[in-house]
């Protein structure tokens, strides 16, 4: 596992390009046995594994793709792709389940079919639905579906879940204002979009702090401001944009509302005009707790019960595992990646680096809860 980890590592791939990627997992499933189906999705791969007679089918999910970010660590197997690397562990994850699908094949005893789904484009939030869409569910007739991601800072051994939402939904948002620009030495006679933009950034921060349940999470970020201003002319026109967490869908869908009102009193008020677009591009990852349970009891088994936690607060950062547990019954669970040197720094980092002493526990997470959901 460590040597397919770090050539995984040293040949990162972004969303729906992950040739290499999965061309070299499809030719370890063949090796291990499997029955095969490549180009899920564009680049997924789904390795089946049946034995005895039962009729129930599992599916445990990693990502494949690797983030826009050039890599500043030195070690051997840093990324030999300028600008692009393994900055959240998608080379773990595949390594891991690989692991998993080549013991399960030859050692592993249990009653039913595990489908191995390799996924694409986790980053852009698209590959989950790319799969789905591509008849992944009806194809392959999964009942449950399984997914894990490593989380740095969490002891090297330690396992994290909660039944419900367990990470958070993500909207992408813009705002663009038509105002009338004019003369910097002659503010009355326009409308400067920068003064309106302004209003309306102060005023969307009080979606959360005072327009939502404070016992309920929710996080409004504005992140970019745009003008067509110049340095003696106020400008007519600007673009808010930003990011929207929420832990459930109501909760999403009254932060665009309150979003629309804000915009519309603020501009009307200035008697200008502008236009919102509110993209929801991750839903809410919910865990259903018939399959958290089985996790649970599946993570206890490899690590002991006392590093096992099953009710971790919620994260709002967000994944889009969330659709395949939309469409299923589902757990989604963090395995420990370690609190020192690269393994600790947060994902997304240009330091990061999947901790290989990981690869162990997470296979042996997904043998266990195979062998215990699929029993005999």
């Amino acid at each position: 596992m460590t040597l397919w980890r770090r050539d995984f590592h040293r040949h990162p791939e972004l969303g729906f390009q992950e040739h290499r990627t999965s061309a070299r997992v499809a030719d370890l499933l063949h090796e291990f046995g499997l029955e095969v189906h490549a180009g899920i999705g564009g680049t997924g791969v789904v390795g089946l594994l049946k034995k005895g007679k039962g009729c129930s089918c599992i599916g445990f999910r990693a990502d494949m793709d690797a983030l826009p970010f050039p890599e500043i660590n030195t070690f051997e197997h840093r990324s030999v792709n300028e600008g692009v690397m393994h900055a959240c562990g998608h080379d773990g994850h595949t390594a891991m389940l690989l692991g998993a699908a080549k013991h399960l094949s030859q050692h592993g005893e249990f009653d039913g079919q595990i489908s191995f789904i390799f996924q694409p484009a986790e980053e852009h939030g698209k590959g989950g639905p790319a799969m789905i869409a591509d008849g992944l569910f009806e194809r392959f007739q999964i009942d449950e579906v399984y997914g894990m991601h490593n989380m740095p800072g969490l002891g090297l051994g330690q396992f994290e879940m909660r039944v419900g939402t367990i990470m958070a939904s993500e909207a992408l948002f813009e705002i663009e204002i038509n105002a009338k620009g004019g003369h910097a030495a002659m503010p009355h006679t326009g409308v400067d979009a920068i003064t309106v933009g302004s209003q309306i950034v102060n005023a969307l921060q009080t979606i959360v702090s005072r327009k939502l349940n404070p016992g309920i999470n929710g996080v409004v970020s504005v992140t970019e401001f745009e003008t067509d201003g110049q340095r003696n002319r106020l400008p007519g026109w600007a673009k808010l944009s930003g990011d929207a967490r929420s832990l459930t869908p109501e909760i999403n869908a009254q932060i665009e509302e309150k979003m629309r009102q804000i915009v519309k009193g603020t501009v009307l008020a200035h008697g200008i005009e502008a236009t919102v677009s509110y993209d929801t591009i991750f839903k809410a990852t919910i865990n259903a707790e018939t399959p958290t349970l089985k996790a649970g009891d599946a993570a206890a088994a490899v690590v002991g019960a006392d590093n096992v936690n099953r009710d971790r607060e919620p994260l709002l950062g967000s994944e889009d595992f969330a659709h395949m547990a939309e469409a299923r019954p589902g757990c989604f669970i963090f395995c420990g990646n370690g609190t020192t040197g690269p393994h600790g720094q947060p994902l997304h980092s240009t330091d990061y680096d999947f901790n290989d002493e990981a690869l162990s526990n997470g296979a042996n997470y997904w043998i266990t809860l195979a062998q215990q959901a699929l029993f005999i």
